[in-house]
């Protein structure tokens, strides 16, 4: 249902045009933008879980606006230095505002129809961006002009010089747990082994595509989504354990199969430990499988292990409180390169310390609950599915975010949602959030028993 028909629109008028209100306060209202912008609101505002969505809004918003201001931060030291001199970062603030305006216009847009009517071109959704991430995979072997090679992969499209570029893989998250909740909806056979290939060819494809751009955060982001929303739509778990342990069994053989730089991201979580470096400088056979050839401690610090060691530096650094806000040597210096968009929790750790870091894992805990709350007092299959592969993505990309920044998890590019630098990021994740509040405000939904049997 388009709730911003003009019949709908005009219903929620007529109060502010009543004669009882002076006739200059009515011409004024009528010809001016809150009177446009007033029903659009009604709309927004009308619905159910009133409160919980308000409490997903603002945090989303809170975070929106920590992000804007620690890439201020970055790119504003509060004391100047020769070594940050980086004209590129000082203006990343204000594309970041860009960014987020659009991301506030696409939350409202996607409030502005029921999510019910996604569902019906979610295959449409999915199936273009396969195709746009066919596009950006024959970039690789192609020279196409809106195909960028940036820092050696081509993952973007660029459709003119003057607008910002476009991530298919970002986009493709949502698209896919669309199709994958569309897909899922009332089914009941998902008790059988069988009945998981549907939805396991769903993610494989996708996975593919990204994975030769290649683009591992998202690929890891993927099946954990997956396994969520198939769990909740009546997988049992024990088929689901039998294939993690395929998808372990297996892993070895995935390892070597990819680019030597990402195998290094994967190794150096080990390789912190004084004792497994010992041991690799020990058995040349080690080293090789971590490394690809001879391992050695000084290179460990100046390459492999780089990005890792300054991070947990950066993190370290701020202690309880932090130094405050433009402060510190990691905002005055440049120590850690990407610190506007992959390591950003480094920096708000290194400003604002422990605390800090707990109040921005405070509002994502929200978020997370939220849509927990919105799932969980939704009648509708297709709703709950939706709600719950978002929260799973939201979730994930925090955990793998936060967990390579502290050194837990591999070094992978997935930026941390909402407060990352980055304009694909950054929408997708508004989107996400005005999908959620679509649900939330929805009325139950009832599936008679005649209906579901005529059609199932």
């Amino acid at each position: 249902m388009f709730l911003g028909h003009p019949q709908r629109l005009y219903s929620a008028r007529p109060y502010f045009t009543e004669k009882k209100f002076p006739l200059f306060f009515r011409l004024v209202l009528q010809f001016s933008p809150s009177y446009f912008i007033l029903p659009y609101m009604h709309n927004f505002l009308k619905g159910r879980l009133l409160f919980v969505r308000l409490l997903l809004l603002t945090a989303a918003l809170i975070l929106l606006s920590i992000g804007v201001l620690t890439i201020y931060s970055v790119g504003h030291p509060a004391e100047s230095s020769p070594a940050n001199q980086n004209s590129d970062l000082a203006n990343k603030w204000q594309k970041q505002v860009q960014y987020a305006a659009v991301g506030i216009l696409a939350f409202i847009a996607v409030n502005l129809i029921n999510y019910r009517r996604l569902g019906t071109f979610s295959y449409w959704l999915y199936t273009l961006m396969l195709f746009l991430l066919g596009v950006v995979l024959l970039g690789t072997f192609i020279d196409l002009p809106f195909i960028p090679l940036i820092n050696g992969v081509h993952r973007w499209i660029r459709i003119h010089p003057s607008l910002p570029r476009i991530q298919p893989s970002e986009f493709c998250k949502l698209a896919y747990i669309l199709a994958l909740a569309w897909y899922l909806r009332y089914r009941s056979n998902y008790r059988n082994f069988k009945a998981l290939i549907g939805p396991f060819a769903l993610t494989l494809l996708p996975m593919i595509l990204i994975l030769l751009e290649p683009d591992l955060g998202t690929v890891l982001l993927m099946m954990p989504i997956l396994f969520t929303m198939v769990f909740v739509a009546g997988a049992k778990v024990k088929h689901l354990l039998i294939i993690i342990l395929l998808a372990i069994l297996v892993s070895p053989l995935l390892y070597w199969q990819m680019d030597h730089y990402q195998r290094i991201r994967i190794s150096s979580v080990l390789l912190q430990n004084k004792a497994v470096q010992e041991k690799a400088k020990e058995y040349p056979v080690l080293g090789r499988i971590l490394v690809g050839g001879k391992f050695t401690e000084k290179q460990w610090k100046i390459d492999w292990g780089w990005h890792l060691i300054r991070s947990k530096y950066a993190v370290a650094s701020g202690r309880a409180q932090g130094y405050g806000f433009q402060k510190g040597p990691f905002i005055k210096y440049n120590f850690l390169k990407h610190r506007h968009n992959d390591f950003i929790f480094a920096v708000i750790a290194h400003q604002w310390g422990f605390w800090g870091c707990l109040g921005i894992l405070a509002l994502y805990v929200i978020i997370i609950v939220c849509g927990l709350e919105i799932a969980a007092n939704n009648t509708d299959p297709f709703g709950r599915l939706l709600a719950l592969g978002i929260v799973a993505m939201f979730a994930v990309e925090v955990i793998v975010n936060v967990g390579m920044t502290i050194g837990l998890m591999p070094i992978t590019g997935l930026t941390l949602p909402l407060v990352s630098y980055g304009g694909s990021s950054l929408l997708v994740s508004m989107i996400a959030i005005g999908l959620l509040n679509n649900v939330g405000r929805s009325r139950p939904f009832t599936v008679a028993a005649k209906a579901f049997k005529q059609q199932y």
